[in-house]
């Protein structure tokens, strides 16, 4: 049928999904405007329950901003340390994000509800962020295969990211987005190769008819 893909788009897509990673290492440079344009329209290409479309795409285009943002950021790192316990030192050495050196930050939020009913009316603001996560995804994408890094970035309190970008009331600051040139893609995801985490095997998140039980494989 005409409107199929044929085998070589096909694994091209699966491709890039196995290739994209939550990048922390940028290389400076820049993101040429025609480029960052398909990234957004391929965000705002997302589903959105009852197509409601809750994003908005916030560019961080003043120097001062983006430092202010990066304290914020740097704050909470302390904060989420102090949570850590044994693990605190481990994790003040990781690297959690690439403000500073990103080409560009884009700050994510999710708009205040405009009272859409249609899919979500007993998870309304799961059903908004479910979303914006699908544009969010979408732009990783997008990213990845114009062979761009891209970070998501959740160390902040939301209301303090809104103040900086004078959001209306009800709207909620859930990403600093770092995108740009890298200097190489992590061979596999970063805190896996620091042996902060290790991925699950698919087959332990799934199962049929019911929920698997705890240890079952």
């Amino acid at each position: 049928m005409p409107d199929h893909f044929n085998e070589a788009e096909r694994e091209a897509i699966y491709r890039v999904i196995r290739a994209r990673r939550d990048m922390r290492h940028f290389a400076g440079g820049v993101v040429a405007p025609e480029v960052l344009q398909r990234i957004l329209e391929a965000a705002h290409s997302a589903p959105s329950v009852g197509m409601m479309q809750p994003w908005r795409f916030v560019r961080i285009t003043e120097s001062a901003l983006r430092e202010q943002l990066a304290a914020l950021v740097a704050a909470e790192k302390e904060r989420t340390a102090d949570a850590m316990d044994a693990r605190r030192a481990e994790f003040m050495r990781l690297k959690v994000e690439g403000i500073r050196d990103c080409a560009e930050l884009i700050a994510v939020v999710l708009a205040a509800d405009d009272g859409t009913i249609f899919g979500r009316r007993t998870m309304p603001e799961e059903m908004a962020l479910c979303s914006v996560s699908c544009a969010i995804e979408n732009m990783w994408l997008a990213a990845r295969a114009e062979n761009l890094g891209m970070g998501w970035v959740s160390f902040f309190a939301p209301e303090d990211v809104a103040a900086l970008l004078h959001c209306p009331a009800g709207a909620k600051p859930i990403a600093l987005l770092c995108l740009g040139p890298v200097t190489r893609f992590y061979d596999q995801p970063m805190l896996q190769t620091e042996g902060w985490r290790t991925p699950a095997a698919i087959d332990t998140v799934m199962s049929e008819n019911s929920y698997p039980a705890e240890g079952d494989n």
